[in-house]
C-alpha cells in the first residue's frame, strides 16, 4: 500500500488545491475510489470540489450531496462524487445501488466512508483532521509518494 502522506493545508483554497491534485492524479490513473473520513466541517466537500475540478466540473455543481447520495458526471473517465452522510445503516448503502460505481471504470469519491461495511479494493484513503479555523490534516494514504510527487 505504500506509506502516508500528511499534509498541512491552512486555507480552504488549500484543501481545494490538494484535492485539484488528487484529481489530475486520478484522471492520470483512469480509475479508483477515494475514501473521505472527517469530522462535519472538516473540509471534505471543499477537497472533493478540488478533486471535481481536475475533471472539468465546476466547484458550484459539487453541493453536499446531503440531499443526493449518488451524483454521476459524465466526464472521461466518469466521476461519481457519493455521500452517505443520511445513510443510517449499512443495508441501506447496499439497497443504493453504490457499489455500482465503485470498480465501475470511473472515479468515484466517497464521503463519509465510515459508513461502508467495506473498504473496496485499492482505495485511497483521505482523513481530514480539522486543527483550528483555517488549518486541516490532510493524510492520504494508498499513492506511491513518487508517483504523487511528480504530479
Amino acid at each position: 500500500m505504500g506509506h502516508e502522506l500528511r499534509i498541512i493545508t491552512n486555507s480552504p483554497s488549500e484543501t481545494e488545491e490538494l484535492g485539484f491534485k488528487l484529481g489530475r492524479f486520478l484522471k492520470a490513473n483512469g480509475k479508483g475510489t477515494v475514501l473521505l473520513y472527517g469530522d462535519l466541517g472538516a473540509g471534505k466537500t471543499v477537497f472533493v470540489k478540488g478533486v471535481a475540478s481536475a475533471f472539468g466540473i465546476a466547484g458550484r455543481d459539487i453541493g453536499s450531496a446531503s440531499f443526493v447520495i449518488a451524483a454521476e458526471y459524465e466526464t472521461s473517465p466518469p466521476f461519481y462524487h457519493i455521500d452517505l452522510y443520511r445513510v443510517e445503516r449499512e443495508g441501506d448503502i447496499d439497497n443504493l445501488g453504490i457499489w455500482e460505481y465503485i470498480g465501475s471504470g470511473g472515479i468515484a469519491v466517497i464521503e463519509w466512508a465510515e459508513r461502508l461495511s467495506e473498504i473496496p479494493e485499492d482505495s485511497i484513503i483521505v482523513k481530514m483532521n480539522f486543527m483550528d479555523d483555517s488549518t486541516r490534516e490532510v493524510i492520504i494514504e494508498g499513492i506511491d509518494e513518487e508517483n504523487w510527487d511528480h504530479m
